[in-house]
């Protein structure tokens, strides 16, 4: 059923008319929302994909797939990214974009947060995400509502709003309080757990009888004046409704759901039993071990005489102060402080602080701290990218004997200058990196949710993968040559293919491995993403422009 065609209000639970009468309240009106008169319809169908905002790191541009639809509005899925963190927006907002907004505008689409593949595989896994899929249509997105020119909102005003904890819940609710530009939002009939502030122009609350007009199941208000606040007592006779932010249970009463279309299988409705995302964990709570291999390649950028110096062991400790010390000590052993201080970009917010000493001045930065385990190893996977260091310089649990990755570089030093974590050194798989010693009872939560800063992610199946090919390629004869079906070409075939039609191209071979550019996503490589994303200069991009022309020219 399409979604703006959805029943009005089939569930006979609320109506704002019998639930204001007696009452010394208003509803606050239409000009107080950023909301359109009118709801617009919604055009969008499920599985198009779009351009969205990452809503937990909001200046990336990121694809997107529709997974859900409920009136106006778009339970939307970041590409790359897990069912955990599944989002909703309007048809109507500026955050959400056609495929293409994007680069027309000058921007470069990112991975999400929690990307679950190695950030080196994006530009690629781009290219087959959006390589015959099915685009959302222009005519589907809606122009913005405009902004009220100021706060009109008045305390006891009425409206609706929608649960943050759990969004795709909306929940009548009173204005209770008005700071500036801010408002509060205070949930009826609730004690006040699940309220919050927000701008006046948020499009998260909506003018009373809003969620009728379109279908939308409003929730019912709580009952302050019951024992019981966080639950849903099944009677044949009475219920009691959920509060806001409370995530049903297998005891309790299903609350009751709005007509919504959504994805079947492991894409479940937002409302099913999913692990709560919004609240991280206390990064206090979880305590992390992270032991120093400093007979492993420790990189270019660091001093090794330095490196020697460095303690075997930091932890178990809260994660924030491990990732403090741990960064602390990089630079303090760097060849050029300056150099690594470089590669920790500020954030606002931050709580993990670390200074550097150059160019006679002392320099601090402050950088988010983690909110889960998976978060903290992502964040030492990406420090050893950076360092260029063996990918087993870090980890969780000390090395017996020497390291794997080190014996096969070609030589034996601690300071080569080779990135020790691509080509045919593997770095340690993510159920070895995350096999923590914890100090806490709920540390065994934390992959539940996503972090909040992630800049790379490598899942243990992309790892495992990736290795097995290499190994096997390694071990094999020499092939002979490729296929006559370039689609069906491994990524040997297409540096083969490469390196026999201009031997001046083997200087590339590695990029096409750490790329893994197989042969459907060789034919789709153009001049603009090997320059972008693979970094090749303009000349052997040419080259392989005409390369691939060549092949889409041939009969085969």
């Amino acid at each position: 059923m399409p979604a703006n065609k959805l029943p009005k209000a089939p569930f006979v639970s609320f109506t704002w008319d019998e639930y204001l009468k007696g009452k010394d309240a208003n509803p606050a009106p239409q000009a107080c929302f950023k909301q359109a008169p009118v709801p617009p319809p919604n055009d969008f169908t499920l599985h198009s994909k779009l351009e969205a905002l990452d809503p937990r790191n909001i200046t990336s541009t990121c694809i997107a797939t529709i997974v859900g639809l409920q009136g106006p509005r778009l339970r939307l899925r970041l590409d790359g990214s897990d069912n955990k963190n599944d989002f909703w927006r309007l048809v109507d907002s500026g955050d959400i974009k056609p495929i293409g907004w994007c680069e027309e505008n000058g921007g470069m689409l990112q991975p999400p947060l929690g990307f679950r593949m190695n950030a080196s595989s994006w530009p690629m896994f781009l290219l087959r995400t959006l390589n015959n899929a099915k685009i959302a249509p222009e005519l589907a997105f809606k122009k913005e509502p405009p902004t009220p020119p100021e706060n009109l909102f008045k305390v006891g005003m009425k409206l609706e709003a929608i649960d943050r904890k759990n969004p795709h819940l909306i929940c009548p609710a009173t204005i209770g309080g008005i700071r500036d530009n801010m408002i509060f939002i205070s949930f009826d009939g609730w004690r006040g757990v699940f309220d919050y502030w927000c701008e006046f122009d948020s499009r998260d609350i909506f003018p009373v009888g809003w969620a009728a007009s379109t279908g939308h199941y409003l929730q019912l208000p709580g009952n302050k004046g019951t024992s019981s606040t966080r639950g849903r007592k099944s009677s044949a006779a009475s219920t009691v409704s959920q509060p806001p932010g409370a995530t049903p249970s297998a005891s309790a009463s299903s609350p009751p759901v709005s007509p919504m279309t959504v994805e079947s299988g492991d894409q479940s409705p937002a409302y099913d039993n999913e692990p709560d995302t919004s609240s991280p964990l206390s990064v206090s709570s979880v305590s992390v071990s992270l032991y120093i291999n400093n007979t492993c390649v420790s990189g270019p950028y660091l001093s090794p005489h330095k490196v020697l110096q460095m303690p075997s062991l930091i932890g178990p400790a809260p994660m924030d102060r491990v990732l403090t010390e741990t960064l602390q000590m990089c630079v303090n052993s760097a060849v050029q402080q300056k150099a690594v201080f470089a590669f920790l970009k500020a954030e606002e917010g931050g709580t993990v602080n670390v200074t550097a000493h150059y160019s006679s001045h002392t320099h601090s930065v402050s950088l988010l701290a983690p909110e889960t385990t998976r978060a903290f190893w992502s964040l030492i996977d990406q420090l050893c990218e950076d360092l260029l260091c063996c990918g087993n310089f870090f980890t969780s649990k000390p090395l017996h004997g020497p390291c794997s990755n080190c014996a096969k570089q070609d030589d034996g030093s601690h300071h080569g200058r080779h990135r020790s974590y691509s080509g045919n050194t593997t770095k340690p798989s993510a159920a070895t990196k995350r096999s923590l010693s914890t100090d806490s009872a709920v540390s065994d939560r934390g992959d539940l949710k996503v972090p909040r800063r992630i800049r790379t992610e490598a899942a243990s199946s992309t790892t495992t993968v990736s290795e097995s090919r290499e190994a096997r390629s390694e071990s094999r004869p020499s092939l002979g040559p490729p296929s006559r079906d370039p689609t069906n070409w491994s990524v040997e075939e297409v540096i083969r293919y490469v390196t026999d039609a201009d031997h001046g191209m083997a200087s590339h071979a590695d990029t096409f491995k750490k790329h893994e550019i197989d042969g459907k996503a060789f034919l789709l490589l153009n001049s603009e993403m090997m320059m972008k994303y693979m970094s090749l200069k303009l000349g052997p991009a040419l080259k392989l422009c005409n390369l691939i022309e060549k092949l889409k020219n041939k009969k085969y």
